[in-house]
């Protein structure tokens, strides 16, 4: 390889190393938990809406979804078009910009009232959504024009591992600041920094990536002209389908379990936090973990495939995914067994209790912490310095409230009349049992996290450590085959369609989630997420590479002959 070429792919890989700082950063690690406070200092646990009781992570799965539909819309026709004329980089170019500027727009929340920050938060991401998802168009388009057949899987992998490694750099960055540095302007800054990551080393990518030669050119298209370009060639594409049934059987397939990987990744973060209780700090902790394990992971999946096939390597990705998400329906935080550990703690003190809490910003402005601090604040403490006083007949109310409420905390009274009483709202993290997949968490904190001794923090770590070894080949050889099997001429038209189909079960799992975390729970919603991969990979069990190969290169021996017999001279639009 010349060193021209290497600068060229090492280029490409770059732009996976920069965006790479909103999906770790931002997607998964910090704006979640952020977005779920905001939430929650608005709102209370939930919002009722004319669809009925909506929560952080339901509200998050719509930003998501509505993210992806806008680009699924218009990818394919976008496709087209990029085919026949040269505006892939320029169109990566415009989408950059859009995606990294949205992302250094959350750093502004601050400015706003606490009642439309977390709106402000929804919107600003789902710009950067359609900035993320219509890049990722015109960025994976370019890959079969990096190197041949051979090479694709490489090529591939090692974007992605780029993409891991720069996202966790800027994940440690993020989260010794979040553990060192106290501050309002910390979150911010950290949102800021991720939208100039990505935009600074694309950079690297607009600068070392050329514009592909493209067969046959249109020239002087306008919006009428582009539009009608796009339109027939989707329809000629589509009436043909017949022509390439293993690619289009390996986009069903792809459109299943992509789906459920990228909804695992996209809704981990916020499920952590507003069903689990983790912490941010906890989150980045294991989101850094994740990052540095798919690093290497992408390279041994490369070798994997090298020794067996794309095929086989990816369908093993695929069945552990499916391991991954049956575990996570087994986390369970660990039952409160210090006094220390509640939010609330009534300490006796000869006559009266003293009350501490474990966070005293815990109460927002929610309608229901307001009338919860409107009952019980005259004993509450105003800061972490000054406890507050309750008398014996306070405590016993306030636990008994708590015991039977629909709050999110915890109580626990030490010494006194009521030394030993506890409670716990019905919304707590630790409490189990109403769910319909519930059990599942319980019999697990019982016969394994409680026995051994894992917290819920522990839990979240090793079955991520898992998903990064699975992240580091699912995603690039999903990638590199789809690049493997479609038509060099209509690189872009064809991953338009894998954008689309991508983009539109980006839609189904977060929707999923969405609609079944607010009929039943999001243990449920989480359980839906392995059916979706299930069916992706019994699919690819009829999907025959080899015959796909076969029929890419003969369209491109097509396309290159009619080209050459018959249009030496550009194509002009007709407007």
């Amino acid at each position: 390889m010349s060193e021209e070429k290497a600068r060229q792919i090492r280029g490409y890989c770059m732009y996976d190393w920069g965006k790479s700082a909103f999906e770790t950063s931002v997607t998964t690690a910090i704006l979640p938990a952020w977005f779920a406070y905001l939430f929650l200092e608005a709102n209370g646990v939930s919002v009722s809406t004319m669809f009925g009781e909506m929560t952080s992570d339901t509200f998050w799965a719509w930003s998501v979804t509505g993210g992806a539909l806008l680009v699924a819309i218009v990818s394919p026709a976008f496709g087209v078009i990029a085919d026949r004329t040269k505006i892939k980089m320029k169109m990566l170019r415009i989408l950059t910009y859009l995606g990294a500027g949205a992302t250094l727009s959350l750093a502004l929340a601050p400015l706003f009232p606490i009642s439309f920050q977390w709106v402000w938060l929804f919107i600003m991401f789902l710009f950067a959504n359609v900035g993320l998802n219509g890049a990722g168009v015109f960025y994976n388009s370019l890959l079969p024009h990096q190197g041949d057949e051979s090479e694709m899987d490489g090529i591939s992998n090692k974007a992605y591992a780029y993409g891991y490694l720069g996202g966790g750099i800027l994940l440690v960055i993020h989260l010794g600041l979040v553990m060192g540095v106290s501050g309002e302007w910390v979150i911010p800054f950290c949102m800021a920094t991720s939208g100039l990551w990505w935009y600074g080393f694309a950079l690297w990518t607009f600068a070392k990536v050329p514009e592909p030669e493209i067969e046959n050119p249109v020239e002087g298209l306008q919006f009428g002209s582009a539009t009608r370009l796009a339109i027939t060639e989707l329809k000629s594409t589509i009436k043909n389908w017949r022509s390439f049934k293993t690619l289009f059987l390996y986009m069903v397939a792809y459109f299943f379990f992509i789906d459920g990987i990228n909804s695992v990744t996209a809704l981990a973060g916020v499920y952590g936090v507003a069903v689990l209780g983790l912490s941010i700090m906890e989150l980045i902790m294991t989101i850094v973990v994740i990052q540095f394990v798919a690093f290497p992971a992408a390279f041994a999946f490369t070798w994997l495939a090298d020794k067996t096939s794309t095929k086989s390597a990816l369908t093993v990705s695929l069945i552990g995914w499916c391991v991954v998400i049956v575990g996570a329906l087994s986390f369970a935080p660990l039952e409160l067994a210090e006094h220390e550990e509640y939010d609330f703690q009534f300490d006796w003190s000869e006559d009266h209790y003293n009350v501490t809490m474990l966070d005293v910003d815990a109460l927002g402005d929610s309608d229901d912490d307001k009338a919860f601090e409107a009952t019980w604040g005259h004993f509450l403490p105003d800061d972490a310095e000054t406890p507050g006083n309750a008398t014996s007949s306070e405590v016993s109310d306030f636990v008994s409230v708590a015991n039977l409420g629909d709050t999110r905390f915890s109580a626990s009274v030490s010494g006194g009349p009521d030394d030993g009483g506890t409670g716990l709202g019905v919304n707590h993290p630790t409490s189990l049992g109403d769910g319909k997949l519930d059990w599942v968490g319980s019999s697990a904190r019982e016969y394994v996290w409680a026995p051994l001794g894992l917290t819920v923090m522990i839990q979240f770590l090793l079955l991520g450590c898992m998903a990064g070894l699975l992240l580091g080949g699912s995603q690039g050889l999903a990638r590199s085959l789809f690049g493997k099997i479609i038509p060099e001429t209509q690189s872009t038209e064809f991953f338009g369609f894998f954008g689309f189909f991508g983009k539109v079960a980006a839609l189904i799992g977060p929707m999923m989630y969405a609609i079944l975390s607010t009929i039943y729970d999001s243990r449920v919603a989480v359980a839906s997420l392995a059916i979706l991969i299930v069916i992706g990979t019994i699919l690819m069990r009829f999907v025959d590479i080899e015959d796909g190969i076969a029929v890419a290169k003969a369209a491109d021996a097509a396309k290159r002959a009619s080209t050459s017999d018959g249009a030496d001279e550009p194509a002009t639009a007709e407007n």
